[in-house]
């Protein structure tokens, strides 16, 4: 099978937002049967389908639905690839530089999804994506928005979309998506004594199935937040 019937088979699965079971079945066979190139192919493009899907907002969950049940059906097939990770470390610059590199490498899209911001070299490399045509997309806590420091209003101004959880309780996450390709994730914080001063770690993953689970996190609490 080539990569044009590989991609056909993908799209005729994502539409109507969901995998059957005769679906997934013939997914796993095919799996079976693929070289790791056109495996990294299948996953590859399930999540560019999705990337469409999700600009349709009554599609977008089910779209991510359809994908995690795609990524787990191949996860055994796709375990012959290893996926690449890699830990940072604060106080320090490794945490802080890791995010600004991701920033510049970003294409498409940057989710950002966490407490606070108030570190203005991480702020700056989000409004350097926004400005560059990345998409850019913040989740953050209301507690700490106005706080002095803050940059949520930084953001806002300069165009940032932004969603804020004003319930009583806390969106206390601090995880970041960018291109879809790769996760951050870890206990930094985006302030400069995450950086300067606080004992804190940030993993950098390309794992397909978390990539999938905290993409539909993100989706989740973006409608949640809306008008917010």
């Amino acid at each position: 099978m080539n990569f044009e019937q590989l991609d056909q088979q993908l799209r005729d699965s994502l539409a109507d937002l969901r995998l059957s079971n005769e679906e997934r079945n013939e997914l796993r066979e095919l799996g079976d049967n693929l070289s790791p190139d056109q495996v990294r192919f299948l996953r590859n493009r399930a999540f560019a389908l999705v990337r469409e899907k999700v600009a349709e907002p009554e599609a977008a969950l089910p779209a991510l639905k359809w994908l995690e049940q795609v990524i787990r059906t191949l996860e055994v097939r796709c375990a012959v690839t290893r996926s690449h990770s890699s830990a940072h470390f604060s106080p320090g610059e490794s945490c802080r530089t890791r995010i600004r590199e991701l920033c510049r490498q970003a294409r498409e899209a940057v989710d950002v999804c966490v407490f606070t911001i108030s570190d203005n070299l991480l702020s700056d490399a989000l409004i350097d994506c926004h400005r560059r045509g990345v998409r850019v997309r913040v989740i953050s806590d209301s507690e700490k928005r106005f706080d002095p420091g803050s940059d949520i209003e930084h953001l806002l101004e300069r165009g940032v979309p932004v969603r804020i959880d004003s319930s009583p309780y806390h969106m206390h996450h601090k995880f970041a998506l960018f291109d879809r390709r790769l996760l951050l994730n870890g206990s930094f914080n985006w302030t400069r004594s995450a950086t300067t001063s606080n004992e804190e770690n940030l993993l950098v993953t390309d794992d397909a199935h978390l990539l999938a689970e905290y993409s539909r996190e993100f989706e989740t609490l973006w409608e949640r937040y809306a008008g917010r």
